[in-house]
């Protein structure tokens, strides 16, 4: 009779055991989710758009120095690298045409 209640909770606890590494799978797998740069419906102007330009086109010195992230000064260096300066048919920097317009053309 023991031995039989041992296997009980020990069968139990194995669908426990199951149960938990599938909940915490399933959680670490959306929790790790990998921005997209190809995704057809990523947000643009956003935190982890600019991560994906930057890794594209990088403004920084290769020792941590250059503007911030999403920054006027950050989208003027962009401009400055793309080789895009000047020219007035690229939309206003400051506005989510920009990001558009860059995101379209640029950005893989």
């Amino acid at each position: 009779m023991y031995h039989l209640l041992i296997e009980i909770n020990f069968a139990n606890m194995n669908k426990i055991s199951v149960l938990i590494i599938i909940t915490l799978s399933l959680t670490t797998a959306s929790a790790c989710t990998v921005f997209d740069s190809n995704e057809s419906n990523r947000i643009i102007c956003s935190n982890a758009w600019y991560t994906v330009v930057e890794e594209q086109i990088p403004t920084g010195d290769g020792q941590g120095h250059g503007p911030d992230l999403g920054s006027m000064e950050w989208r003027s260096v962009i401009k400055f690298k793309l080789g895009i300066r000047g020219d007035k048919n690229n939309p206003a920097l400051a506005s989510e045409q920009w990001c558009q317009y860059i995101d379209v053309n640029y950005i893989k």
